[in-house]
């Protein structure tokens, strides 16, 4: 059996300048990276304004387990399915970042015949857009401690610096450091952390950004530290934010792929969602729905964090409303969440199943909250077995949702076709009576939008705000953040904010133990749990498996 990469290595790849021709793309809208890499122009984005949106598909998941749920193979897998039915459609995915690659999770481009490709560019350096943002945010850091270094005219405090340093890498050596040290030439000294570049507020506020002057204008507005009388000093005091921009001229731009099977994918922007926003950029989402007639985008890990986001921070923002949600589970995640260990997924199981399943409900009860009719796409794995496949059927049923079998992993785009059909069907059905609404008001305050997501999405009993939450809510309120939308960073493994709680758990409260107020990009980031935002390599990263040999074939990366 060959292995993700080998699939990816013995593809055909279109130039993309076709890729580009299929979807109505000129030549000079394109700039190219390559033979099979391009970055889409904003004259693209001015010739086609005017013209009507496709449907909008989210594909989101149950919460993630080791047994894997395969949410970016079903995306890329429906957008291969698409086409077999002879429907016009897109992919827009996110960029996948480093630490992951390199850590735990590995790529994020897809799997088996339901990859998008380049596959080793794209989980590795790709166009670039990852460093852009981390060269960024560093530059603005940088600029901070020369002011510091330099006189500190604007009186800013060291010890009230709010913007941290980024790298897109997993190095927990790095959340905690000391810069400036070495004597006055080197600085002021002074306690600094990173963070992975996917959870800075530069990611955030290239995704949510609308155009360029958009993205200039939120880099000034973010808050990078307090003054020594409590004063607010932002990105713009310093005049960081033109050299920003400079550096995100071009990764502001979508780039154009192709999947396995050469339908169109874009993908651009990689915030996670368990620390940040979890979409793909507005931009590359706009453009999709101008391109085609359907885009089919995703959200990172579970609904409970990615697809909430998506819901109530960038279609709220962006204006967006889905015409369906793809709810992806597989029957292995389903028995892990029912009590199995990871090495017994593979035997039939009905009770763990029927216990499980409850954490399928939950999501799909939390995507209708948003008036979207929602499709639940099962995963399908040579182990499962009629009886257990009866208890989704079962479920589905009683929940009156539609479900249908995906075998994209094995098959590609014909063993998504069903999928694609149901959805295409879903789609239809509800024309005109979808009444998408994000649920919680712009008007509610910061508490009663944190505790609308943790009681109506989560399902917990109640929120516990910490001393020093409750003193960044009060900052946060003198700056009217309180009119923004909240950005929950929380474990993904659970509905809760720990991580031990699998199925659908009930009876919990949610600690928030800190705030931040990304004012950039437009949202209020409420810490749940023990949630970092720097992760650590596991005990075997998966650095370890990846090599290059003599050819310089890349192996090991999946």
């Amino acid at each position: 059996m060959l292995t993700d990469i080998e699939i990816a290595q013995s593809a055909k790849l279109k130039p993309i300048k076709e890729v580009g021709e299929s979807l109505g793309l000129l030549e000079d809208e394109l700039e190219f990276y390559g033979k099979y890499k391009a970055k889409i122009a904003d004259g693209a984005f001015q010739r086609l304004a005017g013209k009507p949106n496709g449907k909008l598909i989210l594909v989101t998941a149950i919460n993630p387990t080791p047994a894997g749920e395969g949410k970016t193979t079903t995306t890329a897998g429906l957008g291969q399915a698409m086409a077999k039915i002879g429907k016009n459609a897109i992919i827009a995915l996110r960029e996948p970042s480093l630490g992951p690659v390199f850590g735990i999770k590995g790529g994020a481009a897809g799997g088996g015949y339901a990859q998008v490709l380049p596959m080793e560019d794209i989980n590795l350096h790709f166009t670039g857009d990852m460093h852009a943002i981390t060269s960024a945010n560093n530059l603005c850091c940088a600029m901070l401690d020369n002011h510091l270094q330099q006189g500190n005219s604007l009186g800013i405090d060291p010890r009230r610096i709010l913007i941290k340093r980024c790298l897109d890498m997993n190095d927990r050596a790095l959340r905690n450091v000391i810069v400036g040290l070495g004597g006055k030439i080197n600085g002021v000294p002074r306690e600094d952390n990173f963070i992975i570049t996917v959870a800075s507020e530069v990611m955030a506020i290239l995704c949510l950004a609308k155009d360029m002057p958009d993205l200039k204008k939120r880099l000034g507005s973010i808050l990078i530290a307090y003054n020594y009388e409590g004063k607010p000093v932002y990105a713009r005091d310093i005049k960081a934010e033109g050299a920003m921009a400079a550096l995100l001229r071009d990764a502001v731009n979508p780039n154009l792929v192709q999947t396995l099977e050469g339908t169109p994918a874009i993908m651009h922007g990689g915030p996670f969602a368990n620390i940040a926003h979890g979409c793909n950029s507005v931009r590359a989402t706009r453009l999709a729905l101008k391109l085609a007639d359907y885009c089919i985008t995703e959200a990172g890990f579970g609904s409970d964090l990615g697809a909430e986001k998506f819901m109530d921070i960038k279609c709220r923002m962006a204006g967006l409303s889905p015409d369906c949600v793809v709810v992806v589970a597989t029957v292995r995640a389903l028995k892990y969440n029912g009590g199995v260990a990871k090495g017994e997924l593979a035997a039939e199981n009905v009770d763990a199943l029927k216990k499980g399943i409850v954490n399928l409900k939950a999501h799909v009860d939390n995507m209708r909250k948003y008036g979207v009719p929602v499709v639940v796409a099962i995963n399908r794995f040579g182990t499962d077995t009629d009886g257990e496949i009866q208890v989704i059927d079962d479920c589905c049923k009683e929940l009156g949702v539609r479900y249908a079998l995906s075998e994209v992993f094995g098959k590609g785009g014909e063993g998504g076709m069903t999928l694609a059909e149901t959805v295409c069907q879903v789609i239809s059905e509800n024309e005109g009576k979808t009444h998408f609404a994000p649920i919680y008001p712009d008007e509610a305050s910061v508490e009663e939008k944190i505790e609308t997501i943790a009681k109506t999405i989560y399902g917990a009993d109640s929120v516990t705000f910490t001393n020093q939450a409750l003193k960044s809510l009060k900052e946060i309120k003198a700056l009217d953040g309180d009119k923004m939308p909240v950005c929950i960073a929380k474990t993904q493994y659970s509905l809760s904010d720990d991580p031990t709680l699998l199925g659908r758990p009930t009876g919990f409260a949610v600690t928030i133990r800190d705030l931040k107020l990304s004012s950039g990009a437009g949202f209020v980031v409420a810490y749940a749990g023990d949630i970092m935002t720097m992760p650590g390599l596991p005990k075997v990263p998966a650095a370890e498996k990846i090599d290059v040999d003599d050819n310089s074939v890349i192996h090991g990366l999946f």
